[in-house]
Parts: C-alpha cells; structure tokens; sequence
C-alpha cells in the first residue's frame, strides 16, 4: 500500500520521454486532466499529460471520496448522473478495486430551516427522477448505529457511491496510459507558446511540445498559470482538514455530512472524517476578486475562517510571483506538490464531534491525517469552457470541492468539446465569461 498523502519524494511512475508534439498537451494529473486525456485518448486524438509532481498528488487525492448526485447544481447534476455511470465502467476497465461502492449520501438536518432547504433540492431530484427522499427523525435515527443525537430529519440518496480517490485517479491515470496517453510526472509547463494569438506549443521545464491544443485543469494553480498570459479567473484555494480513522465497528456504511462533521465509510474498515469549515489563507487574489465572492460568504458566513497569509510558495502566497518566462524556473517547479499541513484544532474537533455522535467508541483513533487545498469559484461550481482570447487553448478548473465525483463526466465532456463535438449537456452555468459579461453571481450547494 503507498504513503499517503502522495508526496514529491515518492517514485515518479510515469517518466518518458518529451514527445517533439501531440495533438493535445494537458497540463495537470487530477482527475479532471486524467479523464480528459482517457476519453480523447479513446477518440484516437494523441494525447501528452504534463504534471509539475505526482498523478492525483493533490485536491484529487485528498478529498472526501463521495460520488454523489444529491445536493448538486441543478447545473451539475445531470453531468454528475452520467458521470456516475461512466465511474462503472472505467472501474471494471482498470482492473483494479478502487473502492467504488453504492452506500448512499446522507446529510443530516439540525432545524425545521435545513429540512426546508432540503426540500429545494426534492423538486430538481424529482426532475431526474431520483431516489432521494426525506426522512424524518425517527427514520433518520435507524440509518445508524448508536448515534446519540436526535435530528430533525435528513435527506438520502441510497443510489450514490463512494471510491478511494488516492487509489481511483491513479488507476485511470494507468488506464489512460494503457490507451496510449503520455503522461510525464515531475514535468511542470511553464507558459504557452502563442504565434498570432494562436497556441503553437507547450513550454515545459523539460523542453517544448508543439501542439495547437492545451487544456489547464492545473487545479489550485490554475490561475496562476492563465494570469501569466493575461486571462484572469477569480479562483481561490481554501484548506481542508480531513483525517482517516482506524478500523472500527460500523455505523453507517455510506456518506454523511451534518452541522460539525461529515463522515464516510472506507474501504479499509475505519471512516474518513472532516469539519464543516475551511481555512482561506488572504492573499492578492483574495483581495483582488473579494466582491465577488460575496454572494457565497453571506450565503454560508460560518463555513469560511481565515488566515492572513499564505505560506511561501502557495499559489496566493504574497511571494509568489504572477509573471515569468519560458526560460525561468516557474513557481510550479518550486513546489511540485501542494502539501499542507492538517489543523491540530480541527482534527481535534472533529475526533470530539464524531465520538459525541457516536459515545459508544471510547476512543476514535486516528490512522492518518492531512489537508488539500480545494480549488472554489465564487458561484461554487466550475469553469468548463474554451478561452476566447487564445485560440486553442480550454479551462477546466475550479470544481470547488466537487471534482472527484462529477470527474469522468466532466473529462467526457472537455475531450468532446476539444474534438470539436457536441458536449451533450448546457455548460451556459460553466462559461468563463460569466465573471466578466455583468451576470449576477448565483451561488450553488456548499457541500
């Protein structure tokens, strides 16, 4: 079983040559460029993955492992249903048990208050014909074992799945590599290559690929990558703390978020466990897109704390510098994996939390514990679009902690539009222009 979280010290797994070009250059190895390059890989387009660190060393790796329809943008969430079907399939296509299992999504409601913001989500779920369905506090309290809590009720969707995310994207990244997709760790781009507004190649610390195609689905460093060739998104990092529990008695065998906690069962027998907050770390893009994150903060004023400054060599670090050239060493060269420390204060909270919900555990042990910083768009859903200042070149970033889930569907749909195809769904809500053309910022679920 490999260390987790990934790191750069861990062996570099796929290492080959600089091809002279490719059809398409994807710069990052999430989920999102990883199941990109698959689906252009399975179109017969030639396909070169650049990653400054490891396949799926960051976001991708350290989130919650949910697959879930429930709570969704009504945006998203016919994505998201294709999205779960495509998850089906490239399991049984790697080969490998990536911990993919149909346990459900339960989010648990405090008040009167949050069933009725339930109930928001029962009509869109009733469009798509949905198992979701309320409960209420009697039928909430037999979902689990133990729990010495009483809630006002919950909404479920016994359909949506769970996986292992730090052993999931790095088995589609082997699948992808199968199908022919180059995929070069430790191999950080630097800048387009750009003749008459137009991409003609990928500058890498390794060398130049020529190519007239390039995605960035760089994740947190996402905008620092556009903002060097002019193109300005208004995306942030926030830090999550999550922690793994040692195996123990189950209590529940899907997913669950409530006011403190949110938990899931793993495949190893413990649970994943995280807070309900995050940690903004204030920097120059903070402050330079502050207004539009507005509409999300009073939507959710108690899901957000702050920190006043970034650590040296984060993407919004005071520090880090925001132009360079293809001849410099960038900043993704210096810090090949985004690898922050968890919060003592959360993990304590959440071990406190857990057990008060569940008082039969004398103690909640932990097996491992770590943080990932979680790319977020002020309206917390994505931008999936072509960039229409350079021609060539799409965005796929900012999946505001809902990647992992909605992934393949969201590669799917990326490969098509590079390969010139319908995308099959409305990505009106995912335009890139919707922070620049004067639309109101609505914002979506913050789960």
């Amino acid at each position: 079983m490999p260390a987790f979280p990934f790191s750069e010290s861990d062996p570099i797994r796929h290492h080959v040559p600089l091809p002279k070009s490719s059809d398409v250059v994807i710069i990052g190895g999430g989920v999102i460029g990883v199941t990109t390059a698959l689906f252009l890989a399975k179109r017969g387009i030639s396909v070169t993955l650049v990653e400054k660190g490891r396949i799926a060393a960051e976001q991708s790796s350290r989130n919650w492992g949910w697959i879930r329809k429930q709570g969704r943008d009504a945006a998203e969430l016919p994505i998201v249903i294709e999205a779960i079907r495509l998850w089906t399939e490239l399991a049984a296509e790697c080969g490998k048990d990536i911990g993919l299992t149909q346990s459900g999504v339960t989010y648990l409601a405090n008040s009167d208050k949050d069933m009725a913001g339930f109930d928001t989500f029962m009509k869109l779920a009733a469009t798509y014909d949905l198992d979701t369905r309320l409960l209420d506090s009697r039928e909430t309290s037999a979902l689990f074992n133990g729990m010495s809590q009483k809630f006002t009720g919950a909404m479920t969707t016994p359909s949506d799945l769970r996986a292992e995310p730090w052993l999931a994207v790095p088995a589609l990244a082997k699948l992808a590599a199968r199908l022919g997709v180059t995929i070069i760790e430790n191999c950080a781009a630097r800048s387009l290559d750009l003749s008459a507004g137009r991409i003609s190649g990928l500058c890498t610390e390794q060398g130049r690929i020529e190519t007239s195609t390039v995605l960035v689905s760089g994740g947190a460093w996402s905008s620092l990558f556009l903002r060097n060739h002019g193109i300005s998104i208004p995306q942030l990092a926030v830090r999550a703390t999550v922690a793994a529990t040692e195996p123990m008695a189950e209590i529940h065998a899907g997913a669950v978020a409530g006011a403190d906690v949110a938990f899931r069962r793993r495949q190893d027998g413990g649970y994943t466990l995280a807070p309900s907050t995050h940690l903004l770390h204030l920097g120059p893009d903070a402050f330079r897109h502050a207004v539009k994150y507005l509409p999300a903060l009073l939507a959710h004023p108690s899901g957000t704390r702050y920190s006043p400054t970034a650590p040296t060599g984060y993407p919004d670090s005071w520090s880090t510098p925001r132009k360079w050239t293809a001849d410099e060493q960038s900043p993704f060269e210096r810090m090949r994996v985004l690898n922050p420390a968890p919060e003592q204060a959360s993990i304590e909270a959440i071990q406190r939390d857990f057990k008060r919900l569940f008082p039969q555990f004398e103690t909640v042990r932990l097996k491992t514990r770590w943080a990932g910083m979680i790319d977020a768009m002020p309206d917390i859903v994505p931008i999936v679009d072509r960039a229409a200042a350079i021609s060539g070149l799409f965005v796929a970033t900012g999946m505001s902690g809902h990647g992992f889930g909605i992934g393949p569907g969201i590669g799917r749909i990326v490969a098509d539009l590079i390969a010139g195809n319908a995308p099959g769904h409305d990505l009106t809500r995912f335009r890139l222009s919707r922070f620049s053309d004067g639309s109101r910022i609505r914002p979506g679920p913050a789960i």
